[in-house]
C-alpha cells in the first residue's frame, strides 16, 4: 500500500468518523490506517556463536594493522557509532570525537551508521548506498560478486564481510607495517582480491589457541580446514544482533496498547509525523525506513567517494542509473536521537537542523551552516560548487515538497524521534570484554 493510499484511508477514517477530540484518538486512526505495527526483535543468537563475535568484534586483530576493530566505529558507549561526522579508520588514535586522524591518511567518505536491532528480517539491505543487499530472489548481493563465499547466515552477516577488505577502515595501506612493526600483509593484497584478504584473515585467527577453541565451540561439525571468514562474518552478525537489540521504547510501549506511554507532545510529533509533515512517506514499517534511496540535496561533507571525489554519488555508485546520483538510503529511526551526527555524512549536528534541511532541501542546501553543524577541521571541505547545487536540487525527490512546520511544530517531531529511543542503549558498557584472544588493548 502506498503512502499517498494509506493517507485516503486516514482521511476516510477521519471524517466519517465525526469530530475527532483528542490527539491520542488521532494517532490512533492513523496508527489503523496505516496500519502501523511494532517491532518484531531478531530470536536469541547461539551463545557460542555469540561469544566467538563478541572476541572477533572487539579484536583489532581483523585489521591489516592490528590497529583498529569494529568497535572503534560502532561502539557501545557511544550509541554503536562513534559521534563523529566522518569515521577515522586504520592509522588512526583514540576513540571517539577525540580520535585523531593519522598521518598520510583520509577521512572515511561517509559517517559510521548506527548498529541496532539490524538482526531484524526486516532488514534487506545494508551501507548507504545499499551495496549489500538481499535480491528479490532471494540470493545475496555484494561488491565481491560471485566471490562471496557461501554459508552466509544474512544481509547482516554479509555486511560484516566488507569493513576488513577496505584499505581505509580496516586493512591498511601497502608498505604499512603493523603495531609490532611487522609487514602488513592484508595490505599488499590487490583491491579485487577479496578471497585472498579473507583466506589471510583465517590463518591469522586460527593460528592463535584461543580463536580456534572459539570457532570449534562454535561450529563443532565443522573442521577447521573447512572454516571461512563467512564463518567469522556470521558470529559478527549474531553477536550484533544479540548485544544491540534495543527496541523498547516509549513508542514500542504505546503500540503494544500503553497509551500513557507518550506525552501529549510526543503524539502530536507522532501525528505530524505520520501525517502532515510526510516523515511517514519514506520513515515507515517496523524500521521507519524504506530502506529505498532518495537525494535530499543533503550537504556534500569530506573528502567524496570514487572517481567523483570529492563528490559522493552515492546510490548511482551501486546502480549506474542516473536518477540515483545523490541519493541515499533512508536511515532506520530507531534510536535515530542518540545516534548523530545524521544524514550520510554526518552533515547535521541537531535534530533540529535535519528537520529544517527536510522542509525545503532545494533553499536548505546553499544555505548549509558548516560552521554551527561541523568541526573545523571539516568546514572547508564542503562542496559548494554552484553547478553542483543546482544538479542536486533540480533532482531533489519529489516526495521532500515544501513544508512550513512552526516551531512548535518542530519541538513535537523532536520529542516524537526522542520517544523512539530504548533507554537501554545509555547501558551497554558490559558488552564490551576485558579481553579479546589476539591479546591486543581492547580499549583505544
Amino acid at each position: 500500500m502506498t503512502w499517498a493510499l494509506k493517507a485516503l484511508i486516514l482521511g476516510a477514517i477521519l471524517s466519517g468518523c465525526g469530530p475527532v477530540e483528542t490527539v491520542d484518538q488521532q494517532l490512533q486512526a492513523i496508527i489503523a490506517a496505516q496500519d502501523i505495527r511494532p517491532f518484531q526483535p531478531s530470536p536469541p543468537a547461539d551463545p557460542a556463536l555469540a561469544a566467538l563475535g563478541q572476541a572477533l568484534f572487539f579484536d583489532k586483530e581483523l585489521s591489516g594493522n592490528r590497529d583498529i576493530s569494529c568497535a572503534t566505529c560502532h561502539h557501545p558507549t557511544l550509541r554503536t557509532g562513534d559521534g563523529l561526522p566522518l569515521s577515522i579508520g586504520t592509522g588512526g588514535q583514540g576513540l571517539g570525537p577525540e580520535r585523531e586522524l593519522g598521518n598520510g591518511r583520509t577521512l572515511i567518505a561517509r559517517n559510521a551508521p548506527d548498529i541496532y536491532n539490524r538482526g531484524s528480517a526486516d532488514w534487506q539491505t545494508m551501507f548507504w548506498d545499499g551495496r549489500v543487499a538481499v535480491s528479490v530472489r532471494g540470493y545475496f548481493v555484494s561488491p565481491a560478486g560471485s566471490q562471496l563465499p557461501p554459508g552466509l547466515d544474512s544481509v547482516l552477516a554479509v555486511q560484516a564481510m566488507f569493513p576488513v577488505t577496505s584499505i581505509d577502515e580496516m586493512r591498511g595501506l601497502p608498505g604499512d607495517v603493523d603495531v609490532f612493526g611487522q609487514p602488513n600483509e592484508l595490505a599488499l593484497i590487490p583491491a579485487d582480491e577479496w578471497t585472498a584478504v579473507w583466506q589471510t584473515l583465517m590463518a591469522r585467527l586460527l593460528s592463535i589457541p584461543d580463536y580456534a577453541a572459539l570457532f570449534q565451540a562454535a561450529y563443532p561439525t565443522i573442521p577447521a580446514a573447512d572454516l571461512t571468514f563467512a564463518h567469522a562474518a556470521n558470529a559478527i552478525a549474531a553477536f550484533e544482533a544479540d548485544a544491540f537489540n534495543q527496541y523498547q521504547s516509549p513508542w514500542y510501549a504505546y503500540l503494544q496498547g500503553d497509551s500513557a506511554a507518550l506525552s501529549e507532545t510526543e503524539k502530536q510529533g507522532a501525528v505530524l509525523f505520520f501525517g502532515a509533515a510526510g516523515c511517514g512517506q519514506c520513515h515507515n514499517g517496523p524500521l521507519l525506513t524504506d530502506q529505498a534511496y532518495h537525494n535530499l540535496a543533503a550537504p556534500q561533507v569530506g573528502p567524496g567517494k570514487g572517481a567523483e571525489a570529492p563528490l559522493d554519488y552515492g546510490r548511482f555508485r551501486v546502480s549506474g542509473r542516473p536518477e540515483d546520483t545523490f541519493a541515499f538510503r533512508t536511515p532506520s529511526l530507531l534510536n535515530t536521537a542518540v545516534t548523530g551526527p545524521w544524514l550520510h555524512d554526518g552533515a547535521y549536528a541537531t535534530l533540529e537542523a535535519v528537520i529544517a534541511h527536510h522542509q525545503n532541501p532545494a533553499e536548505a542546501l546553499p544555505a548549509y551552516d558548516a560552521a554551527a553543524n561541523l568541526p573545523a577541521y571539516l568546514q572547508t571541505s564542503v562542496q559548494r560548487d554552484p553547478a553542483m547545487q543546482q544538479a542536486m536540487q533540480a533532482a531533489v525527490d519529489p516526495q521532500l515538497a515544501a513544508r512550513r512546520l512552526g516551531p512548535g511544530e518542530i519541538e513535537a517531531l523532536v520529542a516524537f524521534l526522542h520517544a523512539l529511543t530504548d533507554t537501554a542503549v545509555f547501558d551497554l558498557a558490559h558488552v564490551q570484554p576485558a579481553a579479546v584472544p589476539s591479546g591486543l588493548p581492547v580499549q583505544d
